[in-house]
């Protein structure tokens, strides 16, 4: 009887739980795209958006037929999901001060062929016009809700600056964001996801804050240049000894970085694939050449060569953030690569004694074999990685263009390299008459 019980309760709860309602993955849509604007005008900011309908789940919106979103009953779902989704989440500063939330003006559907959020004149002009038919046949999935916000401001000369949070909208979401300033320019904004409080038209001192804080956290979260770093200190174990290596390698990669985000480096798609891998086997090179013969003299010129080519993996990554300096481009270059050397910094005060201690318990020889191999082997398996996916680029002869901009970058190569020799003969003659004037006192 018991049993027969125990039996009857397990099936009631399994019949429960597969009844219950699920929310399943697809639920949340797969890439969204929003569009904004955001205009100061006197003492009032507006606040333009165009979302999809599907995006903006938990509400219950109103439906007829077959599916049809029923717009004769559908402003209050509306105005909820507009709520829900948009003036809680969206956060307007001015002057560093969170302006009160915004005033809903307008909360309308519009038709995925409407092509209104061009300009924010004619998004404006949109919304300020008559609304559709309520006997409009229109699937309530395949419906844009166009929203306007207003938020009181002081001045719209003001400094202003934008947290949307509207990443939770998709799996993936894409904002298009466009502030239109007083005078009628537009600076425009493409991101994904969460880009964090986005200053409209930054100072300065903001731009060069926000980008020295973004090579400093790069530099931390890259593994491949940690890698590198590694590589570096494995030999030495001394702070100033690293000082010229790690010197060069800043001054190469900060070479090709600002060139790059600059515009004068190769736009093929291939170039990108071809650095990655590069980046790789100086990885692995390094690594090997720990474990066979550290040429010690000659490091630094070798952290210069493959610099040249981590500044190109830095620009890819910065690429998408440059569009946050406003017009302090140059600022911003130089404040992130300041970030860079801040983080190679602290990556070195934490390992030179970290790899201090760690030799004073393992032989020198065998640890750094064995770390070395660990990285080399995890820089062979990037290597295979990265150039299978710079295999699958079709190669073809280069136009007139690429040809040019590939001549002038080997000019530029070569003369650096010449300057590179140059600098290891002063080098080396100079260490060779200090010598000969140490022996020359110690003969006398």
């Amino acid at each position: 009887m018991r049993i027969s019980l125990a039996l009857t309760m397990w099936a009631a709860w399994v019949v429960l739980a597969c009844s219950a309602p699920t929310v399943r993955a697809h639920d949340i849509p797969a890439e969204v795209v929003v569009q904004a604007f955001v205009r100061p005008v006197g003492e009032r900011l507006q606040f333009l958006v165009r979302v999809p309908l599907k995006a903006m789940r938990e509400v219950d919106y109103p439906k007829r037929g077959p599916g049809y979103l029923d717009l004769a009953r559908a402003s209050a779902a509306l105005e909820q999901a507009a709520a829900l989704w948009i003036t809680d989440n969206v956060q307007v500063y001015e002057d560093d001060r969170r302006v009160e939330a915004g005033a809903l003006v307008q909360a309308r559907v519009s038709l995925e062929s409407d092509k209104s959020f061009g300009s924010f004149e004619t998004a404006l002009a949109h919304l300020s016009g008559p609304r559709l038919p309520v006997s409009t046949d229109i699937y309530w999935d395949q419906a844009l809700l166009d929203v306007l916000l207003e938020y009181p401001i002081a001045s719209d000369r003001s400094q202003f600056s934008i947290q949307p949070r509207l990443e939770r909208l998709g799996l993936k979401t894409v904002t298009v964001l466009r502030f239109v300033l007083p005078d009628g320019a537009v600076r425009a904004f493409e991101y994904h996801g969460d880009a964090g409080r986005v200053v409209l038209d930054p100072r300065w001192h903001q731009a060069g804050l926000r980008f020295l804080k973004s090579g400093f956290l790069h530099i931390l979260s890259g593994i491949d240049h940690l890698l590198f770093l590694l590589c570096l200190v494995i030999p030495f174990r001394r702070f100033l000894p690293l000082v010229a290596i790690v010197t060069a390698f800043t001054v190469a990669h900060s070479i090709t970085l600002i060139a790059a985000a600059l515009g004068f480096g190769p736009d093929a798609l291939w170039f990108p694939p071809l650095i990655e891998t590069l980046v790789a086997t100086s990885i692995l090179y390094m690594a090997l050449e720990n474990i066979v013969s550290v040429r010690l003299a000659r490091r630094w010129i070798l952290a210069f060569a493959f610099g040249l080519v981590h500044g190109f993996a830095f620009a890819f990554d910065l690429r998408q953030t440059l569009q946050f300096a406003g017009d302090h481009l140059v600022t911003a270059l130089l404040a992130f690569n300041v970030g860079v050397e801040l983080g190679q910094i602290v990556v070195l005060l934490l390992l030179v004694p970290l790899l201090t201690e760690l030799f004073r318990v393992v032989p020198e020889r065998i640890a750094t074999i064995i770390a070395s191999a660990f990285i080399a082997h995890t820089a062979w398996h990037w290597l295979l990685e990265r150039g299978e996916k710079l295999a699958r680029f079709p190669w073809t002869m280069p136009d007139a263009a690429a040809l040019a901009t590939l001549t002038r970058w080997l000019m530029v190569i070569v003369a650096l390299g010449g300057l590179v020799w140059l600098a290891g003969v002063v080098r080396e003659h100079r260490a060779h008459r200090k010598a000969q004037t140490l022996d020359r006192r110690s003969a006398s």
